[in-house]
């Protein structure tokens, strides 16, 4: 099982905190039933309440572009509070501004340099749905989350995308597969 990221933009806000040397990054950092284009033909979107087991149970981050050396907060550490509702996963992370690099991150999303938002994630319960056209659309309805990030790039990583293409592959096969087991169907009938 491949670490995945889902990327997109977003309207992240900052606001000041009450204590000193704090400050704060809220909004959502996943938006549920949001297509999301892997690559041309490929699509994939998280479902409602797929993080619900991790949010019960993990330690989770929120990274600086998923670099696990600027860890801006964290649910163990009481910075960062993740929900779950209706429209997606809304998270506040409570940044310290004594942190340069989490103070830089900070006001990178202040100034509006940086408006996307990202999240990691290893899938445990996903549907895919060959549209019939030739796209192809994963539906993650579980995953275990990793750790929820800002970046500056949403881009799928292309490891995340090679291990996509290699599903899309063998749906490709099957297909051919099914075809062929149609038509030596067709030609004994006559």
């Amino acid at each position: 099982m491949n670490k995945r990221h889902i990327q997109f933009s977003s309207e992240l806000q900052t606001r000041a905190s009450e204590n000193e040397g704090e400050a704060i990054i809220e909004g959502y950092f996943v938006v549920y039933n949001a297509e999301t284009e892997l690559w041309p033909g490929a699509y994939e979107e998280v479902a409602p309440g797929a993080f619900e087991e991790s949010l019960r149970s993990k330690d989770i981050l929120c990274l600086d572009n998923h670099d696990s050396r600027v860890v801006l907060a964290s649910m163990g550490s009481n910075t960062l509070e993740l929900k779950s509702d209706n429209k997606g996963l809304w998270g506040r992370a409570v940044i310290d501004l004594e942190d340069p690099n989490a103070k830089s991150a900070y006001r990178k999303v202040q100034t509006g340099k940086v408006r996307g938002c990202s999240f990691g994630f290893y899938p445990t319960r996903e549907e895919t749905i060959d549209r019939g056209d030739g796209t192809v659309k994963w539906r993650i309805l579980e995953a275990e989350l990793l750790e929820v990030s800002i970046t500056a790039f949403p881009a799928y990583p292309q490891t995340d995308i090679a291990a996509r293409q290699k599903d899309v592959e063998a749906i490709k096969k099957q297909k051919l597969e099914q075809r062929k087991a149609q038509l030596k169907e067709k030609m004994k009938r006559g």
